[in-house]
């Protein structure tokens, strides 16, 4: 229940529309299963942006295509709720939304405007998995602990999927699909990595060989790649406005321009003064990833701030389409550098150079991504930036996200760089059944305590390791591509013309490769007796996977872990429960008000 200390009327009452975003916005999502709702909302000429927004989100791409959305009021009244989540980025709306759908009172305090950081200024990468390598996760906690942290990171990715689509957000613009290509001919890597995700974690990813690879990316600088079919790449500023109106929809109060100064986490009602008022609250959730400093400075200092950066080019035209034919994402190397996609038809944006110490976007833009893109795409010709911006993630020394409880009522969620869009929406969802349902899935994150990230000396150190990483890196590329240039030289035509002057079948390997890919999924595959030696289609192999909003599959789409309240509609409508009528919303779980044993805190009021 709210309380206020004086009357104030929302500013948001008598404007019609004002407490959501517009419905007008730019195509491009129905073709993928997404709701395709009209035209571009931006006041003036496209690509041009207010003055006021640039302040806020920065002269990105994102600001200059966004959806309008409400400025919404700082908070000058105390108030009484059960849940204040601190920050308005993709964690604390998507906790805020889910304690909502709950029925609990949320409010949610931002220092600047929703989805002023990060979570408005990233790649817009949608993909499973975390910042830390699989393996180092199988090391620390196990495969089958490992395999369960897997189902959470792809469940992470459906629910982006789903929200996009049941809410009909408008301008987000999902597209499908994501490469992680090599830019060294080392495939003991590659099938270390895909033997455990495909294999162990039964993961929906594939592997693609060079010539499948250099099909759809026309460059000599790759050869083979993951490829993960229900990944997909998104507008991330128009999908964390899109989740504000979403959460305000439900019930959530978002203050912007409201820092919380001060926290008194003590007792059963937590108390976070802000310049001008008071909120109390049962729990809070601390949402500000690498801007907690003034707030919470030991918490802040577990938190290593990485700044990367996006640049997005003038128009190419069909130049582009003639060198990418990938209409998904694509990351060519392990680390920094380098993550690409193809946006507004025919823009290329790229983004990388993460870097501990902040440079000017324009000047990376021009000494950095330029000389990469003709490496990379030598056939596009000199390239325009019109837009180029920084943002800064937060990542820990381990490079898993920050989940969990910290004291009696009070909660984190950081740390989300590299993955942030998955780990986001996995951390909202866990922290809100853990508060409201007393849900223990959050402990999955307990392994990975916080750790303090060292300071300068820390951001020195990591920056170095930065630098050395991306240079081995460029010095192995620039040797693969060496061994493969002499290769191709020395090896004989892929065919012969006969003296009718008419063209040869391609090599047997390819043709087989070429076929499996076109061959519909359900197609079976011939018995191989033992001693014959392995296709490059079965090397690599191929699978089909479910993925409902990008049209029908044959197989299924792996449970959605994070979605527990669709679970339990379907669990009471299978037992014929008299509490869930069929058809009918599951009955929301009763609040708590004992303290609860296992976690030593009250839950509720």
């Amino acid at each position: 229940m709210w309380r206020r200390t004086k009357s104030r009327p929302h500013p948001a009452k008598g404007k019609p529309g004002a407490s959501r975003l517009i419905t007008a916005a730019m195509t491009g999502g129905a073709a993928f299963g997404f709701p395709d709702t009209g035209t571009p909302a931006w006041p003036g000429e496209r690509g041009r942006m207010d003055e006021t927004v640039a302040a806020d989100y920065g002269r990105s791409w994102y600001a200059a295509t966004a959806v309008a959305a409400p400025e919404r009021p700082p908070l000058a009244f105390d108030v009484d709720v059960d849940v204040c989540v601190i920050g308005a980025g993709l964690a604390g709306l998507t906790t805020a939304l889910e304690i909502a759908r709950l029925g609990w009172s949320v409010v949610v305090l931002e220092a600047k405007r929703v989805a002023w950081s990060a979570s408005g200024r990233n790649c817009g990468f949608v993909l499973p998995g975390f910042a830390c390598d699989p393996h180092r996760i199988v090391e620390r906690v196990g495969l089958d602990r490992a395999r369960r942290l897997w189902a959470l990171s792809e469940a992470g990715v459906a629910y982006v999927r789903t929200m996009i689509r049941e809410s009909e957000l408008p301008a987000v613009h999902p597209a499908r699909g994501w490469l992680d290509v090599s830019k060294t001919d080392d495939l003991d890597e590659m099938q270390e990595t895909l033997s455990l995700l495909a294999g162990d974690f039964g993961a929906a990813v594939e592997g693609w060989p060079v010539e499948q690879v250099r099909e759809l990316l026309k460059s000599d600088a790759y050869f083979h790649a993951l490829h993960y079919p229900n990944a997909f790449h998104i507008h991330p500023l128009n999908y964390a406005l899109g989740l504000a109106a979403a959460a305000e929809a439900a019930g959530v109060r978002i203050f912007e321009d409201t820092p919380a100064r001060e926290i008194d986490p003590a007792g059963v009602r937590k108390r976070v003064a802000t310049p001008a008022a008071m909120v109390r609250a049962g729990q809070v959730v601390l949402a500000g990833n690498v801007h907690m400093g003034e707030l919470m400075p030991r918490l802040a200092e577990t938190v290593l701030p990485v700044t990367s950066y996006t640049a997005v080019t003038a128009p190419l035209g069909g130049r582009l389409h003639d060198a990418i034919a990938y209409p998904g994402a694509v990351s060519d190397s392990r680390f920094a550098n380098h993550h690409y996609r193809v946006v507004d038809g025919d823009r290329l944006l790229w983004c990388g150079e993460g870097t501990c110490f902040s440079r000017d976007p324009r000047k990376v833009a021009e000494s950095s991504f330029k000389p990469a893109i003709a490496a990379v795409y030598p056939q596009l010709g000199p390239v325009e930036f019109t837009h180029a911006w920084g943002g800064s993630m937060g990542f820990a020394i381990h490079r898993m996200p920050q989940i969990g409880e910290i004291s009696p009522g009070l909660w984190v969620a950081a740390a989300f760089g590299g993955h942030g869009l998955n780990t986001t929406a996995i951390a909202g969802n866990l922290i809100a059944r853990a508060i409201v349902e007393n849900d223990d899935n959050w402990r999955q994150f307990e392994p990975w305590d916080l750790v303090w990230a060292g300071g300068t000396s820390g951001r020195l150190v990591q920056e170095t390791r930065m630098r050395l990483r991306n240079r081995r890196e460029t010095v192995a590329a620039a040797l693969a591509q060496r061994r493969d240039r002499k290769r191709r030289a020395a090896a004989p035509p892929l065919y012969r013309r006969s003296d009718e002057e008419t063209d040869g079948p391609p090599p047997t390997d390819w043709a087989e490769v070429r076929a499996v890919a076109a061959a519909p999924p359900t197609e079976a595959r011939r018995e191989r007796d033992e001693d014959e030696p392995l296709r490059p289609a079965e090397i690599y192999g191929r699978r089909a996977y479910g993925d409902p909003s990008f049209g029908p599959d044959d197989a299924p789409e792996p449970p959605n872990a994070l979605d527990w309240r669709r679970a339990k509609a379907i669990e009471d409508r299978a037992g014929g429960s008299d509490e869930t009528a069929p058809g009918s919303s599951p009955q929301r779980p009763e609040r708590p008000r004992s303290v609860d044993s296992r976690h030593g805190r009250p839950s509720g009021r």
